[in-house]
């Protein structure tokens, strides 16, 4: 727990520590170690930006970010997001986490699939979506040395069809609310994997709405 990776030191707090356990009990392999890829891929964001983060908030932040999609975490009608900040939340106030940092990290995962929004907001928010950005969609990939990136995957693999595997977790992961994909990236993810998944329309929405003009 205390070896550096591509230069970066996982927090080795009793918080933590069992946070990693917590998540490596909950998720399967590709969701851990790609959690623990985006936290890795968030600490080197900050540091080459030179941002002032807080490491263990960034890491509950990245290890916590898609606890919404597995059945222990999941609730039946809201966004996968919001259920893994909800569960960071619980988790934090455990450990008795002043408010605005618990408030951060909330957001911070909330807010993961929103682009555009979280790299204006404070280092733990803007961290978390970029280590997300970088380890999903290879967003910024060429701002780290070939040496972060082999390093980083050393020890947490991305592992074989990684890009199909991880878009079918996703699917199955909100597949059975598909409601809550309104407005948001996952509702590419449902037109792909759900042949009877309908994308709702925004401006049908208005259109159809009660009021009168």
């Amino acid at each position: 727990m205390t070896d550096l990776i591509a230069g970066i030191r996982v927090p080795d707090s009793a918080m933590a520590r069992a946070a990693t356990q917590l998540v490596r009990d909950t998720e399967d392999d590709l969701l851990y170690n790609h959690s623990r890829r985006v936290f890795f891929w968030g600490a080197l964001t900050g540091e080459r930006k030179g941002l002032k983060y807080d490491s263990e908030l960034l890491y509950i932040g990245a290890m916590f970010h898609d606890m919404g999609l597995t059945e222990a975490h999941s609730s039946p009608d809201l966004r996968f997001e919001v259920d893994g900040a909800n569960a960071a939340r619980n988790f934090l106030r455990s450990y008795g986490v002043p408010q605005q940092d618990i408030d951060d990290v909330w957001a911070a995962i909330a807010l993961h699939t929103t682009p555009g929004i979280p790299e204006h907001m404070r280092p733990t928010i803007a961290l978390v979506t970029a280590g997300v950005e970088m380890d999903v969609l290879g967003i910024a990939y060429h701002d780290f040395s070939h040496e972060q990136r082999d390093h980083v995957c050393a020890h947490h693999p991305r592992e074989a069809n990684f890009k199909e595997n991880i878009i079918d977790h996703f699917a199955n992961g909100i597949i059975k609310k598909p409601l809550t994909t309104f407005g948001n990236v996952k509702a590419d993810v449902l037109a792909l994997k759900d042949m009877n998944y309908v994308r709702q329309n925004f401006c049908s929405i208005i259109l159809g709405s009660a009021w009168p003009v």
